[in-house]
């Protein structure tokens, strides 16, 4: 399911990554690796703030759709 589904304050792992390689390529340079944890801290409007790897990143939900977990 995507990123975008997830509660809050749940903790999962990302399971792949779609889309382009460019989008692909930004999201792991973010730190959205497969296999890595990631947790939902809020949604507003669709939109995310995302813990991963000791850091929060705020993404735009068509964005968070991308990422599988």
């Amino acid at each position: 399911m995507p990123l975008t589904m997830m509660d809050a304050g749940v903790e999962t792992t990302i399971k792949t990554i779609r889309g382009k390689d460019q989008t692909r390529r930004f999201l792991q340079n973010l730190g959205f690796v497969e296999g890595t944890q990631v947790s939902v801290v809020s949604s507003m409007a669709g939109n995310l703030i995302v813990s991963v790897k000791d850091a929060r990143i705020a993404l735009s939900q068509a964005m968070a759709s991308r990422i599988m977990v």
